[in-house]
């Protein structure tokens, strides 16, 4: 098992140097689940709710999470990330919105916390937009699905 890179030898937390790292290409894909009452994810999928576009204002706030992800997050790198894209799949099979949030770039550093965060924010849109019409939403499974690039190379959850 590896150590954990954020402690330094005294056990110190410091953000890590990689400026002696290659510059890659670096992508990541995230995923949260938001399940709901039917009626709910009906409503949504409709485009019927009152406070407008859910999937919509959920996929612009995970953009914009992404992008402010080291401002959330102590120990992360700002990044400049050449890509953002979150898709949102309203599940009516299991009454919910499957959101999967990719993140790419080229740099010293991968963008695992980027995508983990949009595919997070975008859920507590949704929750925030829905908690009037339906207080039990769950937020779940989010869990990175993917990462390519830099040392380690490609690496895929097993299902």
């Amino acid at each position: 098992m590896s150590r954990l890179t954020h402690l330094d030898e005294h056990g110190h937390a410091n953000m890590v140097d990689v400026s002696a790292k290659a510059v890659t290409s670096r992508e990541a894909t995230a995923q949260a689940v938001v399940s709901m009452l039917p009626e709910t994810l009906r409503m949504i999928s409709a485009g019927e709710h009152k406070k407008g576009d859910v999937l919509t204002v959920a996929r612009i706030a995970g953009i914009q999470a992404a992008k402010r992800c080291a401002d959330l997050i102590p120990l992360c790198h700002p990044l400049m990330l050449s890509k953002v894209s979150v898709e949102l799949l309203p599940q009516p099979e299991s009454d919910s919105v499957l959101i999967l949030a990719t993140c790419k770039l080229a740099g010293q550093t991968g963008v695992e916390m980027e995508a983990l965060t949009a595919a997070s924010v975008a859920a507590l849109t949704i929750y925030d937009m829905c908690k009037a019409v339906d207080k039990g939403m769950v937020i779940s499974e989010i869990k990175l699905l993917e990462k390519k690039g830099g040392k380690t190379g490609h690496w895929k959850v097993d299902v």
